[in-house]
């Protein structure tokens, strides 16, 4: 079992923290496993893992880049993508993972919000000569030849509480925001590890994510890291019929993956047919578990499915577990040693007592829990509450702690996932010449699955084409958050105050045949 040591040390590296302690403790034992196309495997041992991440860490620094600059990468599921983020964080840089489904311009948006200095690219992820301006432009060549050069003779002396790793994810606004967190957030993780996740060195960790990702990034690599265990991970088609072959192949003990995808796989990929005993229990986050899905995979594989909930700002801090027995409909409990409440919607930021629905919150003393978002203090106002982050969650805790959702205080949305933000969306849409006003939400397509739906008024004399728009989202938006449905209404409903309702959206658009 790990430790129960809240904190980290004063001085903290994480990298030095997932890496560098293997490089010395187990130096030729499989790190990482990239699985590819053809079951085609690429693989290093930590002491490889090490070797690489100093050089191009040493790389980074020889570009004159300085403690606290932002290092955006922009790749697949590439090797150089876990080395290039490990790498930042050991010379003391600020890593900016970032998808490879972004568009050009949302690219663009995430460099020049950020200030990064350098960026990082891989295969087929495309950088405009324009936007770039005077950053460094790393390739695959330059990394290679980073990797091969003199590695930094230590890892950066940082503060536990030095700036680490910028990501973005969906705001109030029309703009994604950054959410900063530092070297310590990967230490807070630690709680999860015995009460979620049940890992230890022993594990073989296969995760279904793409790195960009924090669920990926996270549970997929840093968790196993920071414990000596081997991570696998995917750069093949995205089949589900992959999966099961893959636990098989490569004896995973641990699988992570959305519940959609758990959906997917007991749909089409037939896990009875192959040698799963090596795999203890699968994990799942993102998204909320149906109970049919849990009762499915328990029944055709015979292992427990674990779940867990999260966000950007501060992980996964409530779940099921080895420690936390299931109990349906609930994402689980705080794990041991979190510091969860209730506060009330209004008013002091007082706990509520078992029983009553407010917001979650969580400590401001979470070691896990960011920094606070990248230059937006208004909303980040928002989000404190005295001593306590409470990001739009509203729940209740019952008399034996487990947490009940009771929806959300915002209209962030939720698909596959990732959290996406309404007026991104709405942003892409209102720009079409043939859209005069467009609203944005989720709209249920069966009993657990809900899709991203744009409901629109047209131009007057502007015909209604529901593919043109989606093609037009396309363009502009990464895949995750376009629309995937188009509802034509003849106005949207408003609150008398000439508010959007979208709460309304999909009923509006049901009373109406399209």
């Amino acid at each position: 079992m790990v430790s129960a040591d809240r904190h980290p040390p004063p001085r903290f590296n994480a990298t030095r923290y997932c890496l560098g302690v293997n490089a010395e403790a187990r130096s030729e034992k499989t790190a990482l496993i990239l699985v590819g196309a053809d079951d085609a495997v690429e693989s290093l041992t930590f002491a490889e893992a090490d070797r690489a991440v100093r050089g191009i860490a040493a790389g980074l620094l020889a570009r004159g880049l300085r403690r606290g600059d932002r290092v955006m990468i922009r790749m697949g599921n590439e090797t150089d993508y876990v080395l290039v983020y490990f790498a930042a964080l050991a010379a003391g840089l600020v890593a900016l993972p970032s998808s490879p489904q972004l568009t050009p311009a949302e690219a663009a948006f995430l460099m020049e919000n950020s200030g990064a200095a350098a960026v990082a690219v891989g295969g087929g992820c495309v950088i405009e000569p324009a936007d770039l301006g005077d950053r460094i432009l790393l390739d695959g060549a330059a990394i290679a030849a980073m990797k091969a050069g003199d590695p930094i003779p230590d890892y950066a002396d940082t503060a536990a509480d030095d700036p680490a790793t910028l990501v973005y994810t969906s705001g109030t606004t029309s703009r994604p925001k950054g959410v900063l967190h530092a070297h310590r957030t990967i230490y807070g993780r630690r709680p999860m590890l015995d009460h979620w996740l049940g890992l230890s060195e022993a594990d073989t960790m296969l995760h279904a994510g793409t790195m960009n990702w924090t669920y990926t990034l996270g549970v997929g690599i840093t968790d196993p890291w920071s414990v000596g265990a081997t991570a696998v991970l995917y750069n093949g088609p995205r089949d589900p019929v992959v999966w099961p072959r893959l636990i098989a192949r490569h004896r995973a003990t641990i699988f992570a993956a959305v519940p959609s995808l758990y959906r997917q796989i007991l749909k089409y990929g037939d896990p009875a047919a192959f040698d799963l005993s090596s795999l203890r229990h699968g994990c799942t986050a993102g998204e909320a578990l149906p109970g049919d899905v849990l009762d499915a995979w328990t029944q055709a594989t015979g292992k427990p499915l674990y779940e867990a909930l999260g966000m950007s700002e501060i992980s996964t801090y409530v779940s099921t577990g080895p420690t936390i027995p299931q109990r349906r409909g609930s994402p689980g409990k705080p794990q041991p040693g979190r510091h969860v409440a209730i506060l009330p919607v209004a008013g002091p930021p007082e706990p509520l007592p078992p029983g009553e629905t407010g917001l979650l919150a969580v400590h401001r003393s979470e070691p896990g829990l960011m920094l606070g978002y990248w230059n937006r203090p208004d909303e980040e106002a928002q989000v404190m509450r005295g001593d306590w982050f409470a990001g739009g969650d509203l729940a209740c805790l019952d008399a034996e702690g487990y947490l009940w959702f009771e929806g959300r205080n915002d209209d962030l949305m939720n698909a596959m996932g990732y959290r996406v933000s309404p007026n991104e969306v709405e942003g892409a849409l209102i720009a079409h010449p043939s859209v005069a006003e467009a609203g944005v939400a989720e709209l249920p397509v069966r009993a657990d699955v809900s899709v991203i739906c744009g409901f629109v008024v047209l131009q007057p004399g502007a015909e209604p084409d529901a593919d043109a728009l989606i093609a037009w989202c396309a363009e502009r938006l990464a895949a995750y958050k376009r629309p995937r449905e188009i509802r034509f209404l003849d106005a949207l409903p408003r609150t008398a105050n000439g508010k959007v309702q979208r709460k309304r959206l999909a009923a509006a658009a049901g009373a109406r045949s399209t």
